[in-house]
């Protein structure tokens, strides 16, 4: 009778044990209690460039301001930003030159503004009701005016104590007190380009790319022009005009990037005379021998039917699950950022994610035989994003 017992007890213990796979939280969990900034719209008007974030539930707020270069950074506390809403890119506007809109840790997004001298002023507040149950409002410009909310509806504090704040403003500061000590333009200048890598490092941290080690393969190139759109297009200058644009917002972010190439040509030593495998293999041998962390190879798709079109990624048939968790993150930006209608995440037999070494995807971008998605990919607009929703999709594998 006391074995049955015991066994009724070791039982009834492993059964009511809270294991780790049962008490870890999925995602849904983890935000349920968050805002989550689902937009970020902009507007320029009456000598004012206004940002508004959207988000789902009342947030605070926290402001600082870090000088060499100036950048007005707003840190959204308890929130998550949805994909839709990153950004990270230049601004057509007169007040600012550059705006990012990122993760900064599991429950904080940061946003950076970096003004421009006809932006010397600025006003920070949170709404709260109205189209978004909160909406934290940016305003710059050269005199932002207009009425304050009440001081308990927004929060702006330095947060000193913060390491990663305190470290960029001892920089800066350092930084204000060499440029009064030697008075030349050359010393200014080491000075804000150091400033200015010590907040781009913090920012890489946003996404989490930094040190990750990435190939980038455009395809086609030289000889190969690849598919050919309507009204001309290459396929293989659009592929290389969205790899070198993601190479651009790769490095940024601190990851480590090799190029299959970057420039109009074949990658095989043998340029024109290699055969079909010995140019996908010179491919497979840059990622392989830089012992990547993944392996893109960037495309577009074509059919003779031209009303085909969408946004398809590519794993190996045999490969891992990690190859088709990669292709499917690249795909879901894409088809979010670009509008384009989803073809899904399919298994292939290509060459070049079948022997590299690492998670590999091949990804068919848009229709480049498709009139309207041929004009879209080649327009500055659509390759930024497309690079963009790359990047993003990158960002959310590591992630």
């Amino acid at each position: 009778m006391r074995g049955f017992l015991l066994a009724v007890c070791t039982v009834l213990f492993y059964m009511l044990m809270p294991w780790p796979s049962v008490m870890a939280e999925d995602f849904g969990d983890r935000t349920d209690h968050m805002a989550e900034i689902t937009d970020v719209r902009l507007s320029t008007g009456d000598g004012v460039l206004r940002v508004v974030l959207d988000a789902t539930k009342p947030v605070t707020i926290k402001k600082m301001i870090l000088s060499n270069p100036t950048r007005l950074v707003v840190d959204i506390k308890d929130a998550w930003v949805s994909p839709k809403a990153k950004r990270d890119g230049p601004l057509d506007s007169p007040y600012a030159s550059r705006i990012r809109v990122a993760q900064f840790d599991k429950s904080t997004v940061r946003v950076v503004l970096e003004p421009t001298e006809e932006g010397s002023s600025h006003n920070v507040f949170v709404m709260e009701g109205g189209k978004a149950p909160a909406r934290v409002v940016m305003d710059i410009g050269a005199s932002v005016s207009g009425a304050r909310p009440p001081k308990e509806e927004i929060q702006e504090t330095v947060p000193e104590e913060d390491p990663i704040i305190k470290e960029a403003s001892e920089n800066a500061s350092n930084g204000d007190e060499k440029e009064e000590k030697e008075d030349t333009e050359g010393n200014k200048d080491k000075n804000k380009d150091k400033d200015r890598k010590s907040t781009d490092d913090e920012i890489a941290l946003l996404t989490g790319l930094k040190g990750k080690n990435i190939t980038i393969d455009p395809g086609h190139g030289g000889s190969d022009s690849g598919a050919i759109g309507p009204t001309g297009v290459m396929e293989k200058n659009v592929t290389l005009r969205i790899s070198l644009e993601l190479q651009k917002i790769l490095k940024e972010e601190g990851a480590i990037v090799h190029m299959t190439r970057t420039k109009d040509t074949e990658v095989s030593s043998k340029k024109a005379y290699a055969t079909d495998i010995e140019e996908l293999q010179a491919r497979c041998d840059i990622a392989n021998k830089a012992k990547s962390d993944i392996f893109l190879s960037i495309h577009m798709d074509s059919f003779t039917n031209r009303s085909a079109k969408g946004t398809t990624g590519y794993y190996y048939s045999k490969g891992s699950r990690k190859s088709r968790e990669l292709a499917d993150k690249i795909r879901a930006n894409l088809v979010d950022q670009l509008g384009t209608s989803s073809r899904g995440t399919q298994t292939c037999n290509f060459y070049v994610v079948k022997h590299t070494d690492m998670p590999a995807t091949l990804i068919e971008v848009a229709f480049i035989s498709n009139p309207e998605e041929e004009k879209m990919m080649d327009s500055k607009e659509g390759i930024k994003k497309a690079a963009m929703a790359i990047a993003d999709g990158i960002a959310d594998y590591f992630g």
